[in-house]
């Protein structure tokens, strides 16, 4: 039987009138990649379901072509309402600042974070991912994070991109407030941390760390 993976993206595509987000593409195409590589069913899931906005930014000139082919999986995602954890092996979550204002409210990514955490099965997320683990409790009514080892975007890394004024909050220290040891390299620098069957990534640089131990823990 090949493992499943449920991959979760944002639908959220603007910070403000000016500003607009989404996914970030190398977030999703590396890991997508990943795991397609290991012969792993896939499920691209968002809250609303649909078409997924891509960052602008995330997408460069000199963009990898395997990153590229990842793009069509984004233009039909299955809606959460849809999703059951017991389908599942792991859940993935790409980063890209839309996650900062869908996800952290979502009560059925809450549940499935939860069913899926207290099943043991694998949870990741990388960079903004982890946005989701945000509202995500436990039975307990604990936070998921309380007491974690987790990674995530930082405040100095938000900061640098300007985009921390604009941003509901900052997902680091967020994480400290909820209890959760965040750890972290330089700014840009790979770095991700695995507390059981809990993976998290800094930022994008962090992808393909987060997705080969997924497959790690899979496998």
């Amino acid at each position: 039987m090949s493992k499943k993976v449920l991959m979760v993206l944002t639908n959220h595509k603007e910070i403000n009138e000016d500003l607009t987000t989404g996914v970030w593409l190398s977030e999703f195409g590396e890991a997508y990649n990943e795991f397609n590589k290991q012969g792993y069913e896939i499920t691209v899931a968002s809250p609303k379901g649909g078409e997924i906005p891509v960052d602008p930014n995330s997408v460069s000139e000199d963009e990898p072509q395997e990153i590229l082919d990842t793009k069509p999986h984004l233009e039909n995602t299955t809606p959460l309402v849809d999703v059951s954890s017991e389908d599942y092996d792991a859940i993935f979550l790409p980063g890209g600042h839309g996650t900062m204002f869908d996800f952290p409210d979502d009560e059925k990514l809450q549940k499935l974070l939860r069913e899926f955490y207290e099943a043991d099965k694998t949870v990741a997320a990388v960079c903004h991912g982890p946005a989701g683990l945000v509202g995500a409790t436990l039975s307990n009514g604990e936070p998921l994070v309380k007491g974690k080892r987790v990674s995530a975007f930082t405040d100095a890394e938000e900061r640098e991109t300007q985009l921390d004024s604009v941003m509901p909050f900052l997902l680091e220290s967020k994480l400290n407030e909820l209890g959760a040891q965040v750890l972290s390299g330089e700014n840009w620098a790979t770095h991700y941390e695995v507390d059981g069957n809990l993976i998290t990534g800094q930022n994008p640089q962090s992808t393909e760390v987060v997705a080969k131990e997924v497959v790690k823990q899979l496998n």
